[in-house]
């Protein structure tokens, strides 16, 4: 029985209970009888009847008061959080504000200062490393695999069981038992179709089949993240924590990393991300952390803003009300201090000191963000540059080709496609970096560009934050040298404090670095501004302003001049740009006159109108193949009917299909028959010991399934 239930059995029987439960309902003793008589009471001898009540649900992870820090800066203060099985949490925060290290206290990898981490037993974590352990002969796709190797393990084990049954004096019992067990265990870890989850996940996170033999030495450092990535989601812990798994990912490794996670992933997340959509679209809850302290929100991070605007609003007239009031008793102890009321007047003040430190509501200021108003643009004539027909290719390899492409005053263009397609190199093309092999590009004599490249290599390590923005302001004004005051108001405006501003830009963090880059760019008027995955080191709150400062209409005070984009932030795509060049990886380039949310509703227009033509050929395709064996049959039954390999005449007014309801369903029927047989066999150890065996078996389940899809659809279509 729970704690609650006890509470309640005892309230109802006990005479103090009952006295004590009608003052709370408001009741007198001296009500009549007849309506004390109203209230049940149990019948003597008899316990009452036990109210039932939900069973709570168990965390698989418990912080409870957790105070965590690092000399003396104290990034945790009295955290406690919990989390479900499946649930799904996002956690956010400023960047430093102890949202990895409360990751890394739940995965065990550091100890609290004070409190406790506690996991539920049997819990399996995998937390997510920016740079995680490969072995560097390993293949791309062996190093994967590595996930399987605990069924590899029980794959061994059931080889051993099947011997000890084999045994004249084996304990059947004990040992189907133990066979169940680890059955159970490996379906859990994915039974024996391992291979197509390996493939599809790496195929999900960008990596195509060619790459699958590259050797681990010979990744990048990217290719290294997105395997430890796809590693840690085959392995399927119980609880998964994710440190900023999109920061290697294109779009479409976004997408597919969404759609896992929120629909396919079984275990419990918590998410650490600055991509906005995938928050909103995973995750049910989110923890921020905010200076030190733990605050939770149901929904999604959409839901967050409003109730975290709603709280703080709250808060403030809360905190309003108390300075009114702290204002009233400051006036009545300076008023009667010294005259008759003065003993009054010093019980009031002490009271109010205890006020002010136990119960005042802390003051709701924002979070600081760093303060982003772009100078106005200087004039530029009609075209800040215009591309005709400008191509760029790498030995066999085509980026782009054939491409016109012209930018005006105020246009937001947005560059996006995968990884590779050539994204950096189009920019550098139109901005006179890199000559394109074919086309022109002409460039407007008043123009003035403010560049944010993806990495900042070019920087001098060795200069502080203050001297580089110093550097930076002098080059703006033609030289001039710039006070170091000048840069030292710039460098606090964006958030570097005293200490940070000494800081060498080689000892910044990617953030860090980010803000100090993003100062020295709205130091200068410029009419054309380039961002390079502006996003990718910015916590959320500076990347909303960097988007606020961009898509601001410029009649409200925006930014008046013309914007490049390059981003896999597809929030920041649909506010900031109303112009998009699409770029396949495959040599093709589309412009599209609208932002990512429109391209996204017109891509799944095309993407269904696809679909529905691909299924209605392989309809037409399966009507016409009929089995050898109903081929005799169907064609006495129907004279008319047209021989294997004519056209079937499935348009308005054609001849009847060429297989009728009746045989669809049979045909059906059988291949369900013959999957389940697949599957069964694929579940013996000694068909899976053996390769070219389960090979054939899956490639047979593969085209069993490769045919059922336009039947089904050719059924549903004759049967509607």
């Amino acid at each position: 029985m729970s704690v609650a239930a006890t509470m309640m059995v005892t309230v109802s029987t006990s005479p103090r209970g009952r006295r004590n439960l009608d003052r709370s309902h408001g009741m007198r003793r001296s009500l009549s009888g007849a309506r004390r008589r109203a209230w049940p009471r149990p019948a003597r001898g008899r316990p009452p009847p036990r109210v039932p009540f939900p069973a709570p649900r168990m965390p698989i992870a418990s912080v409870s008061n957790v105070r965590h820090g690092f000399g003396t800066n104290i990034v945790l203060d009295g955290a406690t959080v919990s989390i479900e099985p499946g649930e799904k949490v996002g956690l956010v925060g400023r960047n430093g504000g102890g949202k990895s290290t409360l990751m890394k206290l739940i995965a065990g990898m550091w100890q609290p200062d004070f409190g406790t981490v506690s996991l539920a037993r049997g819990t399996r974590v995998g937390y997510l490393s920016q740079d995680p352990r490969l072995e560097p002969t390993d293949t791309l796709r062996h190093a994967a695999g590595r996930a399987f190797e605990r069924l590899d393990q029980l794959h061994r084990e059931m080889e051993a069981l099947y011997e000890e049954m084999a045994a004249p004096d084996a304990d059947i019992d004990a040992l189907l038992k133990r066979q169940a067990k680890v059955e159970e265990e490996m379906e859990r870890a994915g039974g024996y179709a391992i291979d197509h989850r390996i493939d599809e996940t790496l195929h999900g996170l960008g990596f195509t089949d060619d790459q699958f033999g590259i050797l681990v030495s010979k990744m990048s450092g990217g290719q290294r993240a997105r395997v430890g990535l796809a590693r840690l989601l085959l392995e399927q812990p119980d609880l998964l924590l994710l440190d900023e798994p999109t920061n290697h990912l294109d779009i479409e490794g976004r997408r597919w990393l969404e759609h896992f996670l929120g629909e396919e992933y079984p275990g419990a997340v918590v998410l650490v991300s600055h991509d906005r959509r995938l928050l909103d679209h995973v995750v049910h809850r989110i923890i921020e952390v905010d200076q030190g302290r733990i605050r939770e929100y149901p929904g999604n991070y959409a839901d967050f803003i409003g109730l975290r605007r709603e709280r703080m609003l709250t808060s403030q007239r809360n905190h309003e009300k108390q300075l009114d009031k702290i204002r009233a008793e400051e006036q009545y102890i300076m008023r009667y201090k010294a005259g008759q009321r003065a003993k009054q007047a010093r019980g009031r003040a002490t009271r109010l000191e205890r006020f002010k430190q136990d119960e005042l509501v802390e003051h709701q200021a924002e979070l600081e963000v760093m303060r982003l108003e772009l100078p106005k643009a200087p004039r530029v004539g009609d075209h800040v540059l215009r591309c005709e027909g400008i191509a760029k290719s790498y030995g066999d390899r085509t980026l782009f080709s054939g491409l016109e492409l012209a930018i005006k005053p105020m246009d937001r263009i947005g560059i996006v496609g995968p990884n590779g397609a050539g994204k950096t190199t189009l920019v550098r093309a139109l901005l006179g970096d890199l000559a394109p092999d074919a086309g022109e590009v002409k460039v407007s004599p008043q123009i003035k560009v403010g560049y944010f490249r993806q990495t900042q290599e070019h920087i001098d390590p060795m200069l502080t934050v203050w001297e580089y923005l110093q550097r930076v302001i002098a080059s703006n004004e033609g030289g001039l040298r710039a006070s170091e005051q000048q840069a030292r108001n710039l460098a606090g405006a964006f958030l570097f404090s005293g200490s940070e501003q000494e800081k060498c830009v080689g000892n910044l963090s990617g953030g860090e670095r980010g803000r100090m880059v993003i100062a020295g760019l709205v130091s200068a008027a410029n009419n054309l501004i380039v961002l390079d995955e502006p996003t990718n080191h910015l916590d959320i709150p500076s990347a909303e302003r960097l988007e606020a400062a961009i898509a601001t209409d410029p009649e409200d005070g925006g930014y008046d001049g013309a914007l490049i984009l390059i981003s896999h932030d597809r929030a920041l795509l649909a506010s900031c740009c109303d112009r998009l060049v699409i770029l396949d990886g495959n040599g093709g380039a589309r412009l599209f006159d609208g932002n990512w949310d429109e391209w996204e509703a017109k891509e799944a227009e095309e993407r269904t109108a696809r679909a529905a033509g691909e299924r209605a050929a392989a309809a037409r395709k399966a009507g016409n193949a009929k089995p050898a064996t109903q081929a005799p049959k169907a064609a006495a039954a129907s004279p008319g009917a047209k021989p294997a390999g004519a056209p079937s005449g499935g348009g308005r007014g054609g001849a009847r299909p060429a297989m009728t309801v009746e045989q669809i369903e049979a045909r059906i029927t059988e291949i369900e028959r013959r999957t389940r047989e697949i599957d069964g066999s694929l579940l013996d150890p000694k068909v899976c010991a053996d390769a070219k065996r389960s090979k054939q078996l899956t490639q047979e389940r593969e085209r069993l399934q490769q045919e059922l899809e336009p039947l089904e659809f050719e059924w549903s279509r004759q049967a509607g």
